[in-house]
């Protein structure tokens, strides 16, 4: 039995998000309002969906982080201060900050309001994770260049200061994920929300000589995609990660679905259970583990920086897209427990005579196979494929808001 407690840290790219990731056994989110975050093509929260957020996650004992870690400009700091002040009023637990100034003028405007410290300021040592610490930084976040081994020494240098660290998602091909491609490209700016991503695009090589002529980087048909990382996955490192003195264990994806949030959400969850519960328990389920996470979209898997620097095999050099093992077919909006009847939201096309399964806040996942579907008005229907189409299935096993149902995909791959 251990006696150390892990944080399980969500995205939430918004209030739906937020949501599914509590109700899946998050024990802390991160969001992002609609200023000073780095992913502005989130949907983002505005005060009034903040505030929901923020009473929902604390009426489940959950906590709420609000990044604020844009590498700020002059006209950037405009209003941050009253924005600061808000979300201290809503009950914020704390920011992400990256930015020196903006660190500053956190600490002058609410000084009782915890700062986290970003991946974003790349702390790699334990001398500048001492600096935010003695500055009054509550948590640093790791940068992601950083093996197990050097975390265990900023551990063991920084005494109760939490770290946090990233176990989940895409990894970013820039040294703490400050990348200057997208602004040169297309004049989004990486370092104040808005990447393009032109880390997943395909690249070629020209010869000074050879005015139109583009070749390959590596001989393949459909070109190269030199800076395409593999999506780091520690699911099967907990006991690892414990060792190092992590305390939060963070996954990334503010833009990924509520489906991916739900999958990946519940899978650490039972993974962190069963390991403090029992580290024998955990290692006789590492498989089934690694299978639940492997049913959200992802691009092969890889430990990232943990074991050292990573080699040629955690790119992937063919395609930029997301293997898709399931698809996201639906998700409950209520139930009846006396007729048993489920009301589900579309997300993705579903027929009667397709062998579904349904992924629950608590307990196992378990088979459905659809075999009525009546939409609004109680007409039968034979396909749900409209936008968002409201439907009714019966369903003799009890279900709760949120309950997600999914279908093993036909295809393997899907466009990221």
């Amino acid at each position: 039995m251990n006696n150390k407690k892990f944080e399980l840290l969500a995205p939430a790219g918004d209030l739906e998000k937020l949501k599914v990731a509590v109700l899946y056994g998050a024990d802390a989110v991160y969001l992002g309002g609609t200023s000073f975050g780095l992913r502005a093509k989130a949907k983002n929260f505005d005060e009034k969906q903040m505030k929901e957020g923020i009473d929902f996650a604390h009426s489940h004992g959950a906590k709420v982080y609000v990044t604020c870690n844009i590498y700020a400009h002059n006209g950037d700091f405009e209003n941050m201060a009253e924005y600061f002040k808000s979300l201290e009023e809503m009950g914020a637990d704390a920011i992400l900050v990256a930015d020196p100034g903006v660190f500053a003028l956190a600490r002058k405007t609410v000084p009782n309001l915890d700062i986290h410290i970003s991946t974003q300021a790349n702390n790699t040592n334990f001398l500048s994770a001492l600096f935010w610490k003695e500055l009054g930084a509550k948590r640093i976040v790791m940068a992601r260049e950083l093996s197990l081994e050097e975390i265990r020494e900023i551990s063991q240098n920084i005494g109760d200061t939490e770290i946090e660290a990233f176990v989940h998602g895409a990894m970013c091909i820039s040294y703490s994920g400050r990348c200057l491609l997208s602004n040169y490209f297309t004049g989004r700016n990486a370092n104040t929300g808005e990447c393009a991503h032109p880390c997943r695009w395909k690249y070629y090589v020209t010869e000074s000589t050879r005015e139109g002529e583009y070749l390959p980087v590596v001989e393949e048909e459909r070109g190269t995609y030199i800076f395409n990382s593999k999506d780091l996955c520690m699911i099967e490192h907990i006991p690892q990660l414990y060792n190092s003195g992590v305390y939060s264990l963070k996954i990334e994806g503010r833009m990924k679905t509520s489906f991916y949030v739900a999958t990946v959400v519940k899978a650490y969850r039972q993974a962190i259970d069963d390991f403090l519960k029992d580290p024998a328990l955990y290692e006789k389920r590492k498989s089934y583990y690694k299978e639940e996470v492997s049913k959200a979209s992802y691009r092969g898997f890889t430990t990232g920086f943990y074991y050292g620097s990573p080699g040629s095999e955690e790119q992937v050099y063919t395609n930029s897209s997301y293997i898709r093992e399931y698809d996201f077919l639906g998700i409950v909006l209520e139930y009846d427990s006396e007729n048993k009847i489920a009301v589900i939201e579309q997300r993705n096309k579903f027929s009667v005579g397709d062998k579904a399964e349904f992924l629950t806040q608590k307990g196992e996942s378990f088979p459905y196979e659809i075999e009525e579907i009546r939409d609004k008005e109680g007409n039968t229907t034979e396909t749900a494929n409209h936008a968002r189409q409201i439907v009714k299935m019966k369903v003799d096993r009890p279900l709760f808001k949120y309950d997600i149902l999914r279908k093993k995909a036909e295809g393997d791959e899907s466009e990221a």
